[in-house]
């Protein structure tokens, strides 16, 4: 497939899919202006391509930051074509076992940190009448686990807003697009994971199977980066992109599955839902 050189901005680059995506796109002949932590980072994904690979050193949680190189990267390289907002981790834990603060710093990176990036790159987009806004969610954004309740929180958290401007900005040409991977073979449950203390005996026998389960399937997930790369420039040179892409078979197997739960509880519950209006007279309220 030809594609279209554009300019990416990607958000966490140093590894997992955000690597995968920005190698795909560089070797398609994009450019990519990728997010990383520190300069060994910078210096390791610069090396992928000297005059296309250019890397920004940012924390996604510093709203200022984020504008400030949103902005130096659209005079320096190009306006942002194609917005990738990956940078994220996972936090592991029972609900009541995790702390409030480490609740709040997953939402600072997972919700906030996309939502400042998106807020920075939208008004060149706007302006432009063009543009493709893509965030990565999970599986878990469309479906609760047991186990990460923070993180499906985030996620679900991402996907309502995803949801919400993509309608705000359709009339602006700009598509927007959340990317619901399932288990890829990343760092995710390795160096992206945080896992909270265990302190309540009670979860044992729901939790502890989980986190063994997670800790063996490390390195041996169905999920391929490089195809979920392709499937994502496979995606932005279709005319009418999806507003919910979900990757892998897991993913599908459990959004459709969390899909057909609600729908399960909108019908079994109709009656009760319907008893709340004021009654009609005459077609009257």
């Amino acid at each position: 497939m030809t594609h279209t050189p554009r300019t990416f901005l990607i958000t966490g680059v140093s590894g997992g899919l955000g690597r995968a995506f920005a190698a795909a796109a560089l070797e398609a002949g994009h450019t990519v202006a990728g997010t990383v932590r520190n300069a060994a980072d910078a210096a390791a994904f610069t090396a992928l391509h000297p005059e296309r690979a250019h890397a920004r050193i940012l924390d996604v949680t510093d709203d200022e930051a984020v504008l400030v190189v949103t902005g130096e990267v659209e005079e320096a390289i190009g306006p942002v074509d194609v917005l990738i907002a990956n940078a994220g981790y996972g936090l592991e834990g029972t609900f009541e076992e995790t702390s409030m603060a480490a609740l709040r710093a997953q939402f600072d990176v997972n919700v906030f940190g996309a939502a400042a990036t998106i807020q920075a790159v939208l008004p060149s987009m706007r302006q432009r009448r063009r543009g493709h806004i893509l965030a990565v969610t999970s599986m878990g954004g469309l479906a609760g686990f047991p186990g990460v309740s923070a993180y499906c929180g985030s996620k679900f958290a991402l996907e309502g807003i995803l949801e919400a401007i993509g309608k705000e900005v359709a009339a602006f040409n700009i598509h927007v697009t959340a990317v619901e991977p399932g288990s890829f073979r990343t760092d995710w449950a390795g160096r992206s994971m945080i896992r909270a203390p265990r302190t309540v005996s009670d979860y044992d026998d729901l939790f502890e199977p989980i986190r063994a389960a997670r800790q063996k399937a490390d390195g041996r997930q169905l999920g391929d980066p490089a195809r979920a790369a392709a499937a994502l420039l496979r995606v932005l040179d279709t005319p009418d992109p999806p507003a919910h892409l979900v990757l892998g078979s897991d993913a599908l197997r459990v959004v459709r599955a969390g899909r057909a739960a609600v729908g399960h509880d909108l019908d079994a519950w109709e009656d009760v839902s319907l008893s709340t209006d004021f009654p009609q007279i005459d077609g009257k309220g």
